[in-house]
């Protein structure tokens, strides 16, 4: 995420030097890899941010933390997950409005009941919760067509943070 705050800084200096539209500029940017008009520096830029499909590998890597946050007891990581959950969502769907519809329930309801369940600190209530908060990802994938691409509770960890 700091990458990407880093590159959209970037551009945003690039733009403000007024250089005309036409202009191509050379090895403008870090390492030279930001060339061409103002248009095409943002267009490169929009591009590496790219659309929903890294939202939601962010998602879900927070999400297994997430997991295992609640599973070790761990309700401030387990805070801190939901947190960037919500931040990385509502990033995703800024860059693209049109899943704003599918993605309603889960952000108004399903998100906020999983904070509130992180407050009561019960693990037994946790795990309940979890598997709600699994079925509305699975039901917001089908709401956008995408009924293949199917949450699981997972089985192991990926991350080298331990508790």
């Amino acid at each position: 995420m700091k990458q990407l705050i880093f590159i959209f800084g970037v551009f945003l200096f690039l733009i403000s030097c007024n250089q005309p539209h036409e202009e191509k500029s050379s090895k403008v940017g870090l390492d030279g890899w930001l060339e061409g008009t103002s248009e095409e520096k943002f267009e490169e830029v929009a591009h590496q941010l790219g659309g929903f499909s890294k939202t939601m590998v962010e998602v879900g890597y927070r999400y297994s933390e997430l997991y295992w946050a609640g599973i070790d007891e761990n309700w401030g990581y387990a805070d801190h997950q939901i947190e960037h959950i919500i931040e990385a969502m509502e990033d995703g769907l800024k860059r693209r409005p049109v899943r704003v519809e599918s993605a309603k329930d889960f952000m108004e309801e399903t998100l906020p009941y999983m904070e509130e369940l992180l407050e009561k600190k019960d693990k037994e209530e946790f795990l309940k919760g979890f598997q709600v908060f699994t079925s509305a990802c699975n039901a917001c994938h089908a709401k956008e067509g995408e009924s293949a691409i199917m949450i699981q509770i997972p089985l192991n960890r990926t991350s080298p943070v331990r508790f």
